[in-house]
């Protein structure tokens, strides 16, 4: 379906074969049974310091991303409705080489899942969670092995924006004094929605005005951005428009089921950062 191999990025880390890909999937995915298991009888870790070094290496990685990305991009002149991927000459391979990292990022990613099992956070371990984590990692090895510029370069720099407030934020609400500042934590979700519509529509603008970029290529990334945006409208239906009943609000506490406006599934698509009061 996508036809030959980028031979640009033959030889690098982790692209040659996809036997390292699957492996670490794997692992992520026996890690979470293993880890849950383990800690059923154990107390939970809390973690504190390293979830404040953490998220502000996956803040700092991102924010290094979505510039390099903005710069790389207006240095080769890239045309934002369709860009093909050997136009740019040297600028593409500064792509692909920021793309690269954006792949890396997603298998240090998993280790927002491991801090929900040590912080024994299960309910939050939901098939929205697992499947972004372990998709992510994989399409992107398919990404970078054969479309590793031109069109693909528009995701990961919204992402990477997304991500400096997101972690950015997870990594201040570990903070206790620093909670109260933290208002706009409910539009994280909504900037997250924004993002795979317009990348969706980005993808599909190559099709209606093609440039040469892989037409197979462009209906699987909107095809699976499309199960991002199903998954996200059904947490975002599920937490800001169903009412509960009078009863559920009397009985359920706003720190358990209710954060401020989030729904505790919306934790789940994240890194667990922040703190139950209780369990302070």
């Amino acid at each position: 379906m996508f036809g030959p191999r980028d031979t640009r990025v033959r030889g690098w880390f982790l692209l040659d074969s996809y036997l390292p890909t699957f492996f670490l999937t794997g692992a992520y995915l026996l890690c979470i049974w293993l880890g849950n298991k383990f800690m059923k009888d154990r107390p939970p870790f809390s973690l504190r310091v390293h979830l404040i070094v953490y998220n502000l290496g996956i803040t700092l990685l991102s924010l290094y991303m979505l510039i390099e990305l903005i710069l790389a991009t207006w240095e080769g002149g890239y045309n934002l409705q369709c860009q093909n991927l050997h136009s740019a000459g040297d600028a593409d391979i500064r792509v692909a080489k920021v793309l690269w990292w954006y792949y890396f990022s997603k298998v240090i990613e998993f280790m927002d899942t491991i801090f929900f099992v040590l912080r024994k956070k299960t309910s939050q371990i939901t098939f929205l969670h697992v499947y972004h984590h372990a998709t992510m990692f994989n399409i992107w090895w398919c990404v970078l092995n054969w479309i590793p510029c031109g069109q693909s370069f528009f995701g990961p720099t919204l992402n990477s924006f997304i991500h400096v407030l997101m972690y950015s934020y997870y990594g201040l609400s570990v903070i206790p004094s620093m909670r109260k500042y933290l208002w706009w934590k409910k539009y994280l979700t909504q900037a997250q929605l924004i993002q795979f519509l317009l990348t969706i529509v980005h993808t599909l603008s190559a099709a209606v005005k093609p440039c040469g970029f892989p037409f197979g290529c462009l209906m699987f990334q909107s095809s699976y951005m499309a199960t991002l945006v199903i998954l996200f409208i059904n947490f975002y239906v599920k937490t800001y428009r169903k009412t509960p009943s009078r009863t559920a609000v009397n009985e359920t506490p706003v720190t358990t089921e209710i954060k401020n406006g989030f729904h505790k599934d919306y934790f789940a698509a994240a890194n667990g950062s922040l703190h139950n009061k209780k369990a302070q």
